[in-house]
């Protein structure tokens, strides 16, 4: 039931989701976003907050015409700063740089921004750069991620929950279909997350989520090598469910007929099972760790700062959420689709959720910290602000705990009379099966006599057929009586199941309980949701070391501007150069001066001269200029707007008598 809650809450949770945040981001480039360089560069380079792998195309640089322009793969030029050679003597024009890369912690980067050389141009590319992560794709991607959390927590909080808390209910058939389905979801989702990863890293289109090339390059990745490595513990897990709910079910039923056969000389094979259950619980949490640690070693925890600590560290906060989610979800299904458990079991999961949550308080102030690393990125990021939302949820989940505990310390075992309707209902059971199996036995039984005597006399074979005490008769008589005890053991079962019920659920602490622990799971389902969305969502530390850079960029790009442009007026002495600086380029009050000077570098006073900007992209202006005249062949303005950051057309005006004048202009980054 808690696992189709778990996918429900996924479908609601990435139904319409955005494209999942960066992990690793740009920090700067050279030459840098919107700067008009005089001579063109001989390479590219790009720098990120951390280590991103590259393919042959995930850096492309363009022409204004869209055609590509750099030469041979990008290379690791130190740290993680990458590079990759243009062609050489770029003609002037705005270029635009595109990258699509895969961030250390697994998740798909991409972007886009301009450079100018000379002077800025128009362009036929989007600057807007190459979306991944989204799409149809994008959108099965962070399904399938929720889903393997959602199994893994499933698969090893209901084996611990059955090995540290109620023992006997590895024998439980819903018990062991929650196990069960935890380990087909994780092992569902980890196959679809191989076939997903490439198209998700790459196109994003749905035709390549079966191409094998592709297939075989995530394999060759460090996430690749965590899905497989994930892959191979699960085949180990397998064989730990089979041991858990095969052998481990039927040491449990010998030392129950041990019990009740003490007295007749009956040997005690509890040293044995708690041997199994020792070696059970070593062997558990070896592939539990496992498990948590392919999470570890290709997401947040391995990259960033102090990776030698975080990485054990994540795998504890893994350990802890499915030790205490997954309990909780086998303690729901317990106080639902049994006839009983037993008081002792309630309380020890109480205390093993106790440590669990000690657990996670403890990890999670770290990885909070290493992750966000200050209080402006926690109120002022996605990030913290997710993180805030989870720990909100954690407190209610506490809260509602508490109400759990309190019910827990009220509840007693159950009464004598419901305890022997259920040990009958196990009695019932095993005799049931232990009927079919020797009516099956003995029809076998039959089925070879009669062909052993085919090739007799027919006398034999009537006498056999018709004896009083021939096989044949004595296997049919035993078949009959094995048919009617176990229907009578199912019609008993069926009875004591439940007169079990009927007293369960007239239980008003026990009742409490269930929707109490019902409450607890039903959160429990919305903090995995919150849980998994901050593996997709860029840390606020780096988002804000992002921001950071970008802004000193920004401020570094807005210095002086200063722009040439010849002009022509068409009459007697009308040629001659307008040279134009804005200081400091920037939004806000800006200083204009404009100098004109003729074809020899002589200043030029002309009768006029005006100036406009323009921001088509936004469809602002023009904004006219009337500079006043303060020397020969200068004008100057102060105060001089610039709304908004962007891609500015400067016009300028220039009268060189009463009949000659002409507007030249030039686009320029502002801001």
């Amino acid at each position: 039931m808690l696992l189709t809650l778990l996918l429900a809450a996924a479908g609601g949770l990435f139904a319409g989701a955005a494209p999942a945040s960066a992990h690793a981001a740009l920090l700067g480039s050279d030459p840098a976003q919107g700067v008009v360089v005089d001579k063109a560069p001989t390479q590219v380079t790009l720098t990120f907050s951390e280590q991103v792998a590259f393919s042959d195309s995930s850096v492309r640089v363009l022409d204004p015409r869209g055609q590509r322009v750099d030469t041979g793969k990008p290379t690791n030029l130190s740290g993680t700063t990458y590079g990759v050679q243009v062609r050489p003597g770029l003609p002037n024009g705005t270029y635009t740089v595109t990258y699509q890369v895969v961030s250390a912690d697994s998740h798909p980067v991409s972007g886009a921004f301009t450079f100018s050389v000379g002077a800025p141009s128009a362009t036929t590319v989007s600057a807007s750069g190459p979306t991944v992560g989204g799409g149809v794709v994008g959108t099965l991607y962070g399904i399938v991620r929720y889903v393997s959390y959602a199994g893994y927590i499933l698969l090893v909080g209901g084996a611990a929950f059955v090995l540290a808390c109620w023992q006997r209910g590895a024998g439980v058939r819903a018990v062991q279909r929650l196990v069960v389905s935890g380990w087909v979801a994780l092992t569902s989702a980890t196959l679809a997350l191989l076939l997903l990863r490439g198209s998700y890293t790459g196109s994003g289109k749905v035709a390549d989520i079966f191409d094998l090339s592709l297939i075989g390059q995530v394999l060759q990745t460090k996430a690749g090598a965590a899905l497989v490595s994930r892959l191979l513990l699960l085949a180990a897990g397998a064989l730990f469910i089979a041991v858990l709910f095969g052998a481990y079910v039927r040491r449990d039923a010998e030392e129950a007929a041990a019990e009740e056969d003490a007295g007749e000389g009956g040997v005690d094979p509890s040293a044995e099972k708690r041997d199994l259950t020792f070696g059970l619980a070593i062997g558990g949490a070896v592939i539990s760790a496992g498990l948590a640690a392919t999470w570890a070693m290709a997401e947040h925890a391995s990259t960033g700062i102090q990776t030698g600590i975080a990485m054990p560290v994540d795998v504890l906060h893994l350990l802890a959420v499915a030790v205490w989610l997954g309990g909780l979800a086998t303690l729901l299904t317990a106080l639902y689709r049994t006839p009983s458990i037993g008081t002792a079991a309630v309380r020890r999961f109480s205390r093993l959720a106790f440590g669990s949550v000690l657990t996670l308080a403890a990890t999670g102030v770290y990885q909070s910290w290493r992750q966000v690393g200050s209080w402006s990125a926690l109120t002022g990021t996605t990030y913290g602000q997710l993180l805030l939302v989870k720990v909100g949820l954690v407190a209610v989940l506490i809260g509602i705990a508490w109400i759990s505990r309190r019910w827990t310390a009220r509840l007693v075992d159950a009464p004598a009379d419901v305890a022997e309707d259920t040990a009958q209902e196990k009695r019932a059971t095993v005799a049931a099966q232990t009927s079919a199996s020797a009516s099956a036995s003995a029809e076998r039984t039959s089925a070879e006599r009669t062909s052993a005597k085919a090739g007799g006399s027919e006398a034999s074979r009537a006498e056999g057929a018709s004896g009083p005490d021939g096989a044949s008769g004595r296997a049919s008589a035993g078949s009959g009586d094995s048919e009617r005890a176990a229907q009578l053991a199912r019609q008993r079962a069926a009875v004591a199941a439940a007169r079990a019920k009927r007293v369960r659920d007239s239980d008003p602490v026990r009742t409490g309980l269930r929707r109490s622990v019902l409450t607890e799971a039903a959160v429990a389902v919305v903090l995995l949701a919150v849980t998994t969305a901050l593996t997709t969502t860029e840390p606020g530390r780096t988002e804000e070391a992002a921001k950071a850079v970008s802004a000193s960029s920004a401020s570094q790009r807005s210095g002086s501007l200063s722009l040439k442009i010849p002009f022509d007026t068409g009459g007697q002495d009308g040629k001659g150069t307008v040279r134009l600086t804005l200081d400091p380029a920037r939004v806000g009050g800006n200083v204009l001066h404009v100098y004109v000077t003729r074809p020899n570098g002589k200043a030029f006073d002309v009768p006029e001269v005006k100036v406009a900007f323009t921001l088509q992209a936004k469809s602002i202006g023009p904004l006219p200029i009337a500079p006043d005249h303060v020397a020969t062949g200068h004008w100057s303005a102060s105060g001089v707007q610039i709304p908004m950051a962007g891609d500015w057309k400067i016009e300028v005006t220039v009268r060189t008598s009463d009949i000659d004048q002409v507007t030249v202009n030039k686009n320029a980054q502002i801001g």
